[in-house]
């Protein structure tokens, strides 16, 4: 019996912010567009390029905005494949563990460019047997999480994240929510939550 822990990336596995920021900025600059806070980057987690696009370029015809923004993530990659991110307190320690008894998978809504940034900094792809982007199918994150699910054939399937956005994915599939409340997002009255990603170990035999 198949049971599979799903994981949103950002604000539930690594932040990017510091690193994002000055990369997008320097494409933002190049095209005369105002410049992002990390403030604005902490909001944009979780969201589409589409929907992140229509925020920063909202004058700008949508295939101008999603130009510039693909150019701005290019120069995210160049950095992020060389210098990595900041992953969460004893994540690696803490998915050894879980690997143990749980099969590992990722859903976000980045591109698939961004999730393999992650991979290849921090040599972390061995841990997941399988993930989805947004990128590749430009399905919604339900969605997605529903196609994990059902092409590992798994059985009982949590998803862990940060956002309102990942817990209303998780209800769109149908699976139980961890919310991760060290992340970006801001959320009351959820019935899993966890203050740091080693709690995981201790509460996930509790919920699948």
């Amino acid at each position: 019996m198949k049971k599979g822990i799903i994981f949103d990336l950002d604000g539930t596995l690594w932040d990017t912010t510091k690193q994002v920021v000055p990369a997008w900025n320097i494409c933002l600059r190049r095209h005369g567009i105002k410049e992002i806070t990390y403030k604005d980057m902490e909001s944009y987690m979780g969201k589409t390029l589409e929907d992140i696009s229509n925020i920063i370029m909202p004058k700008l015809p949508f295939d101008k905005g999603m130009e510039i923004l693909n150019e701005c993530c290019l120069e995210e990659q160049i950095y992020l494949r060389k210098n990595g991110g900041t992953l969460y307190p004893n994540l690696e320690k803490t998915l050894q563990m879980l690997l143990k008894d749980y099969n590992l998978y990722i859903v976000s809504n980045c591109q698939n460019e961004y999730l393999y940034s992650f991979f290849i900094a921090h040599k972390l792809k061995k841990y997941f047997d399988d993930f989805e982007t947004h990128g590749n199918t430009n399905l919604n994150k339900g969605e997605n999480i529903r196609l994990i699910v059902e092409r590992n054939n798994i059985v009982h399937s949590v998803y862990v994240g940060d956002t309102q956005i990942d817990k209303d994915a998780a209800d769109y599939a149908g699976i139980s929510f961890i919310y991760a409340s060290y992340g970006f997002g801001n959320l009351e009255n959820q019935q899993y939550k966890i203050s740091k990603f080693s709690d995981l170990a201790h509460i996930i035999s509790n919920i699948i």
